[in-house]
This record gives C-alpha cells, sequence and structure tokens, in this order.
C-alpha cells in the first residue's frame, strides 16, 4: 500500500461514522476507518471510504483493536 493510498487528513476531519454521527479514526495497516463508538470498521476501497453499515466489519467479531 502506498502513500497515495493515505486518506487525505481534511477528509478524515469531514467523515463521520454514518450510524453514530462520531468520530473515526484512520486506521493505515487495515486501510479502514474505525468508529470505536459503533464498533465497526469502515473500508477503504481504491482510496474511497465506503461509509455504508452493510460494508463494515464489527470490530467485535473480527478481533479488532
Amino acid at each position: 500500500m502506498s502513500d497515495a493510498q493515505s486518506i487525505d487528513p481534511k477528509l478524515l476531519e469531514l467523515l463521520v461514522c454514518p450510524l453514530t454521527k462520531g468520530p473515526l479514526r484512520y486506521d493505515r495497516e487495515r486501510e479502514e476507518l474505525v468508529s470505536e463508538q459503533a464498533r465497526l470498521a469502515y473500508p477503504i476501497r481504491d482510496g474511497i471510504p465506503i461509509m455504508l453499515v452493510e460494508e463494515a466489519r464489527s470490530l467485535d467479531a473480527g478481533g479488532g483493536r
């Protein structure tokens, strides 16, 4: 994965969890945006955050941090 695939910090400031409306944390290693409140991780595909609850990985079921 390259730095070109990393998320723009300004975009990260604007994005919120669609479920809780809370803040997101960027996990560079997994290429995900993590909502600690919702315990969900939203994937980033081809540099685009997929902000759909149906596409998110559960941190509780997937051995999240």
